[in-house]
């Protein structure tokens, strides 16, 4: 994003001293992810998500899934996404958001890519279509994807583990108002996942900066003090969770 243009390189390195390994950068529309793949080939640690946000849901023409799909040739791309429903913005029509949801989903059920979901007020929708979709997914051995940003409650988490999605938490966990911990402790370990949402939902205490790579270290940390862990054994876990969702190399295997 262009919130990062100026210092990028800076920005890695600030991740790179805080022992993050893994990047999934996912993309938003179809330049987006393009730009996501050639990040990913500049920056090893860097992976790669292509696919329509629903925001640029309305955006989206027939000839770009053919396009997203010539994308995932590249083995820096692991996922598609981010796509999903967001009845809370609305920025794209409600019924333009669900059939570019549906379509995104066949395609990542025909590349075996899991997906990175996005709701926003729009869960029951987003669990009927996921719903129906897990039967095309098919492979129970094989996670279908993550529910990004999670910001459910306890029953609502219960349904995507259900369906065999992981759940994400980032920044907003560390805002008291939007804090859910009885989702956050009812998630299996091996089905927990950690992110930042860059250049989003910047945790304390740098709420209302840009946020980068290297801040989800307070997303470790304030899921370590809910579940009563330590942190490094937070970050080992869902650094291995990543690396088996989107079939990554173990990050005990990248360099220091």
């Amino acid at each position: 994003m262009a919130e990062f243009d100026r210092d990028r390189d800076a920005v890695m390195v600030r991740a790179r001293e805080a022992r993050v390994k893994l990047i999934v950068n996912a993309g938003r529309h179809l330049a987006s992810s393009r730009e996501s793949v050639l990040l990913a080939e500049r920056y090893p640690e860097i992976y790669a998500a292509v696919g329509f946000h629903p925001h640029d849901a309305a955006a989206m023409k027939e000839t770009d899934l053919a396009h997203l799909e010539n994308l995932t040739h590249s083995p820096k791309v692991v996922a598609l996404g981010e796509m999903g429903l967001d009845f809370f913005r609305n920025r794209s029509p409600r019924e333009v958001q669900m059939a570019v949801f549906e379509k995104q989903l066949h395609l990542a059920s025909q590349c075996r890519l899991p997906v990175i979901v996005h709701s926003r007020q729009a869960h029951q929708e987003t669990l009927d279509i996921l719903t129906r979709w897990r039967s095309d997914w098919g492979d129970v051995s094989q996670a279908p994807g993550v529910m990004h940003c999670f910001s459910g409650d306890a029953p609502q988490a219960t349904t995507y583990l259900e369906l065999g999605f992981y759940l994400s938490f980032a920044g907003s966990i560390t805002y008291g108002e939007r804090l859910n911990a009885e989702a956050i402790e009812l998630v299996p370990r091996e089905r927990l996942l950690v992110e930042t949402d860059s250049p989003f939902l910047t945790p304390q205490p740098y709420r209302n900066r840009r946020n980068e790579p290297s801040h989800v270290r307070q997303v470790i940390e304030k899921i370590a003090e809910i579940r009563g862990l330590p942190p490094e054994q937070v970050g080992l876990e869902t650094a291995a969770n990543t690396a088996r969702l989107f079939r990554l190399p173990s990050p005990e295997d990248t360099p220091q």
